[in-house]
């Protein structure tokens, strides 16, 4: 079964021009479908979802719009905290934290301490992050706190990133149409099947992320060996 879904949320935009409404309006819509394709995915099994909510690039975007983000990101620990500790569900975050404005970092840590100890289900928000960036920030880590002059190896490096304790995404899924990977989980979705949908993010639920599955149980997952007739898997 399926540990790890990762999800670009793209589209609320567009989702939001095509009705006549503003951008602000798009993330608000999409803001709520979290918590619905969470609770999906729970019940189907899954362990983790990994949400890319906000890039290190999205600080370059109007400053009404990014602030409309940090709220929603404030609103969604607090509004979802009971949910969250009824369903133990556990809340992380991978990214540049301290750049978070200190109201809605201050819901957040909230929002980690109160689910600490949930092992349910786990929501792991991506939020001023960039998959560049956590690698940096491990080869920056391993500098100040790794003793041994021996040569890291990749096991080793995984244990310097934001969570290592989370296993890489099987299968990653973009809204929206796009194309690209966008900087996200550069290091843990070296492997993971590829799902994109042109449904925009606000239009992505239960039965879309069923779809999204149902995809990824055909595929033929070799990771770079072949499946021969016997069942045995060789090297290229």
């Amino acid at each position: 079964m399926i540990q790890h879904v990762a999800i670009i949320m793209d589209g609320n935009g567009r989702w939001a021009t095509s009705r006549g409404l503003s951008r602000s309006d798009g993330h608000r819509a999409g803001a709520k479908q979290i918590s619905v394709v969470a609770d999906a995915a729970r019940k189907m099994g899954i362990k983790y979802m990994t949400i890319y909510a906000f890039s290190t690039e999205n600080w370059k975007r109007p400053q009404p719009e990014v602030a409309t983000l940090m709220s929603l990101l404030r609103e969604f620990t607090t509004d979802t905290l009971d949910q969250m500790m009824e369903n133990n569900v556990r809340f992380c975050i991978s990214g540049r934290v301290e750049d978070i404005p200190l109201i809605a970092r201050n819901s957040v840590f909230n929002a980690i301490e109160k689910t600490r100890n949930n092992d349910g289900f786990t929501i792991n928000v991506a939020f001023s992050y960039g998959g560049r960036a956590e690698i940096v920030y491990a080869v920056n880590k391993i500098l100040k706190e790794r003793k041994s002059d021996k040569p890291v190896t990749e096991e080793e490096f995984r244990n310097y990133l934001y969570h290592p304790e989370i296993p890489d995404p099987e299968l990653m899924i973009r809204t929206g149409g796009e194309l690209r990977i966008s900087n996200f989980l550069l290091w843990q979705i070296s492997y993971a099947e590829l799902y994109v949908t042109p449904v925009f993010w606000p239009d992505f639920g239960a039965d879309e992320l069923r779809k999204a599955l149902e995809s990824f149980a055909g595929r033929d997952r070799r990771f770079g060996g072949l499946n021969l007739p016997s069942g045995d898997a060789v090297d290229k």
